[in-house]
């Protein structure tokens, strides 16, 4: 009978090196992983950091830098999971409002992956939830911490948004003039209007108004929106597009 050593045919798993660590070990291998780049290999550390010490005086920024760390890998959902998981702990943090600015920074860059660092994509194409997403977050931040550091590139943000916003809403309602549906042409425009004011899409959000206003025999809407455009863009070519368009 020839015996075998189970040991040779089915090792055993190494065990964890980390099973020993201190949390302020486990947590600065963790960022000097999250610095360098190693996303993934930071996230593993600080899950087990807190795991392992959940209450612990590293628990709290550990769980900002796995928001950051899912950012920085393009996974929107755990990012923002993460940063409402530190939110919901920790409302009256001092970082609270980090946590805000990294949930629409996630949903701003979402679906912006390698292609579009090559080949460019007009915002306004792509699937407008996301951007409503972040627009919320970086207004709620604004709000609630006006004097955050973060603010500033939240404005700049939330205006490049705006008006990605406003030309989905234009290009919508162009579609719609396209298909002769000028009701809904004339609310998606009407929308842009009264949301996005200030948007370089204004002028002709106001153009499809009172084009498709003209059409339905709305007279009265159809020069007040005729109004507004010549009052606030009087050399825009779409004041003559309005006159020229006929009742049908």
């Amino acid at each position: 009978m020839i015996v075998v050593s189970g040991c040779s045919l089915f090792p055993e798993k190494e065990g964890d090196t980390t099973e020993s660590w201190s949390a302020e070990r486990l947590y600065f291998e963790a960022k000097d992983a999250m610095d360098s780049g190693n996303y993934n290999h930071a996230v593993e550390l600080y899950q087990k950091l807190q795991a392992r010490f959940p209450f612990g005086k590293f628990s709290k920024q550990a769980q900002l830098d796995m928001a950051y760390s899912y950012y920085k890998q393009d996974e929107t959902a755990a990012s923002v999971a993460a940063a409402d998981r530190f939110i919901k702990l920790y409302p009256t943090h001092p970082r609270a409002d980090y946590a805000y600015y990294i949930k629409g920074l996630a949903l701003f860059n979402q679906g912006k992956g390698f292609v579009d660092r090559y080949i460019p994509r007009d915002d306004s194409q792509r699937d407008p939830g996301a951007a409503l997403g972040s627009f919320r977050e970086f207004s709620e931040l604004v709000k609630r911490y006006p004097n955050s550091e973060y603010v500033p590139d939240a404005r700049q943000r939330m205006i490049f948004l705006r008006n990605g916003l406003a030309q989905h809403e234009v290009n919508v309602a162009e579609y719609y003039m396209r298909r002769n549906a000028f009701v809904a042409a004339a609310n998606r425009a009407r929308y842009a209007v009264e949301n996005y004011q200030q948007a370089p899409a204004m002028p002709k959000a106001l153009t499809i108004m009172a084009k498709a206003y003209k059409i339905l025999g709305m007279t009265d809407l159809s020069n007040d929106a005729l109004r507004v455009l010549e009052q606030n863009f009087p050399k825009y070519p779409g004041i003559a597009e309005v006159r020229e368009t006929r009742v049908k």
